[in-house]
Parts: C-alpha cells; sequence; structure tokens
C-alpha cells in the first residue's frame, strides 16, 4: 500500500490554517494542522510530515526553534516558512536552519500550492545512485512534479 503523502501547517491563528487546507485539498495528500511550534514537533513524533508549512511569530516554541528540531531530527522533511513580519536577518537563518521556502503573508491560494508543491518535488526528488523510475509513483498526485 502506498503512503499517502503529508503537508502539516502550523500557524496560531486559525483562519491561516483553515486558508491554507482548503488550498491544499484534492493535491492527492493529507492535511493536518496545529497551533505551535510545539505541536508540530509532537505531531511529526507521531507520523513526519513531506512538508511543513510554518509561521514564524506563534506562542510558546517559535517557527525558528521548531525548524531547527524538524530539520535536526528529521532532515528529509521540507519546512516553508510564511511569514506577516519579514526580515532579512529571519530570512537568512531559516535558509541557514534549511528552510525550503520563506514567503510573506498575505501569500495567495495558488502559490501557497506552488510552493508546497515544489516542496513535495524537492523531497521526493531521488537519491543519489536510484533512478526516478526506481522511486516515483507513475500514476498520479506529488508524482507529476518530478518529471
Amino acid at each position: 500500500m502506498e503512503k499517502t503523502r503529508k503537508v502539516l501547517v502550523v500557524d496560531d491563528e486559525e483562519i491561516v490554517r483553515v486558508s491554507h487546507m482548503r488550498s491544499l485539498a484534492g493535491q492527492d495528500c493529507t492535511v493536518e494542522a496545529v497551533r505551535g511550534g510545539d505541536q508540530a514537533v509532537e505531531n511529526m513524533q507521531k507520523e513526519a510530515a513531506d512538508v511543513v508549512l510554518m509561521d514564524l511569530r506563534m506562542p510558546g516554541m517559535d517557527g525558528m526553534s521548531a525548524l531547527k528540531t524538524i530539520k535536526q531530527k528529521w532532515p528529509d522533511t521540507e519546512v516553508v516558512i510564511i511569514t506577516g513580519y519579514p526580515s532579512v536577518y529571519t530570512a537568512r537563518e531559516a535558509a541557514k536552519l534549511g528552510a525550503f521556502d520563506y514567503l510573506v503573508k498575505p501569500v495567495d491560494p495558488d502559490r501557497v500550492v506552488a510552493v508546497a508543491n515544489a516542496a513535495m518535488a524537492q523531497r521526493l526528488a531521488p537519491p543519489e545512485g536510484k533512478t526516478e523510475a526506481q522511486i516515483k509513483d507513475p500514476q498520479k498526485g506529488w508524482a507529476k512534479y518530478l518529471g
């Protein structure tokens, strides 16, 4: 049985979580949402996500701390930072910690889908020594973004 791809949305604002979940509906993946960095790490411990869309400013564990923890424990997970408070410092820090992308709120729903697709394609890219045919699903879903 094929593993369903998982996207985790992390934001303390319910309207943002719901918006991202709606944008990603029908993208051949499961989408889960949590309120903060602590919950994101707990969720990842149960089942690691392929892609995480995460806010920076949240109560408790902030997005930068959660990014660092996720990339240390699950280095193959792609993390996209989405913030309403952009700065050159946080963009550089996110890149240094391994974020896939850094987006500024408000984010168009089509942009959320495009970046999630690109992150998933990166996540599914063949490891060195393997061909795409050995790992990608030719049927449907995220595999279409690899070819």
